[in-house]
């Protein structure tokens, strides 16, 4: 990490505030402030960009726009092949535990237009809908013309568009989530009654805890303002998400480091909020088959019978152990059930 960044958090402006050790009211207090200071001093970049250097990485020309993705190929050329895709605040790093465990198949893993290791997003128009179209391209490029889709997230609402986009190169889906754009129009009276009441935890939780979203999606500018010039105002905002809504303790201080560096260095906190601020236009139902992976402390859960009412949900996984970034967390267990995705896809 250069000098410069160094000197901005040398020179950060704690402000205080009543609530400082209160978790419940976001990052602060002494955590925070060694996290902070582990950044400033100790904690080396460069071996972690050397790593992430050695990913296979290509890039490939998608339409009018260049996508860089992880290509890790299997030594059987006719190997199935399956497509990672990542959500927010994160990145490629997500998968990067799932890796090793995946060498029989073909693997493709795109940074995301606007997101860490993407070629930069100058342009505006890059919705979910876009990025699908996107990362069809490239797969159709890469000589891929039939894989199952992984992702959660941002990465899932991509997988769902993909799937209901190109039924037919999608054999199957791995969800870890619906795609949350769904509770914004469904017909609670159309659902189960278990799948009604979630719509109404989904709704308490968008009260309290989705006030990054209304920010991200309605004023991404004067947000990137503030945490593109701040480090340690982005490793705040940031780093409350990924240890909220991970299980225990999912994420070591020099992870959680290199997470936020990603952004940082690559200055794509603002262009990462664009699939919050482009609207998204998503099918009312999708018939691929899909298998729906569900971690306790992932932040919206949702129960089987809502997912059948949008997906073919042939199998449903609730794990004991595990949150939102599920394929860092709990590799092993995010690997068996894409892998019953793959079966299932044939």
């Amino acid at each position: 990490m250069d000098d410069e960044t160094r000197e901005r958090l040398r020179r950060t402006r704690r402000v205080a505030t009543p609530w400082s050790e209160d978790g419940t009211r976001g990052i602060g207090g002494a955590h925070f402030d060694e996290l902070l200071k582990r950044w400033t001093n100790g904690y080396d970049w460069d071996v972690h960009e050397r790593r992430i250097g050695e990913f296979p990485w290509v890039t490939v020309r998608a339409g009018d726009t260049d996508l860089r993705v992880i290509h890790q190929r299997s030594a059987s050329p006719g190997a199935p092949v399956v497509v990672l895709l990542h959500g927010w605040p994160d990145s490629v790093l997500r998968f990067e535990r799932v890796l090793p465990l995946l060498t029989d198949v073909h693997v493709v893993v795109p940074a995301l237009p606007g997101f860490p290791f993407a070629t930069p997003l100058t342009t505006p128009g890059m919705s979910v809908n876009r990025i699908a179209g996107i990362v069809a391209d490239a797969l159709d490029e890469l000589g891929h013309p039939r894989y199952t889709v992984s992702g959660g997230d941002v990465g899932g609402t991509v997988a769902e568009l993909l799937a209901a986009e190109h039924p037919d190169r999608v054999a199957a889906l791995h969800l870890t989530n619906v795609a949350p754009q769904r509770a914004l129009t469904a017909d609670p009276a159309k659902l189960a009654p278990d799948a009604a009441a979630y719509l109404r935890r989904s709704a308490q939780w968008f009260r309290t805890e989705g006030g990054y979203i209304a920010e991200q999606s309605t004023r991404p500018n004067t947000l990137a303002v503030a945490l593109g010039d701040s480090p340690a105002g982005l490793a705040a905002w940031i780093i409350e998400k990924l240890e909220s809504w991970s299980d225990g303790s999912a994420f070591t201080p020099d992870e959680l480091l290199t997470w936020v560096t990603a952004y940082w260095v690559t200055g794509t906190i603002g262009t990462s909020f664009t699939t919050y601020a482009e609207p998204a236009a998503l099918p009312d139902r999708i018939d691929t088959p899909t298998v729906l992976s569900v971690f306790p402390r992932d932040i919206k859960p949702e129960p089987r019978s809502y997912a059948e009412a949008f997906l073919n949900v042939r199998d449903y996984v609730e794990h004991r152990a595990g949150g939102h970034f599920a394929a860092w967390e709990q590799p092993e267990a995010y690997a068996a059930d894409l892998r019953r995705a793959v079966e299932l896809g044939g």
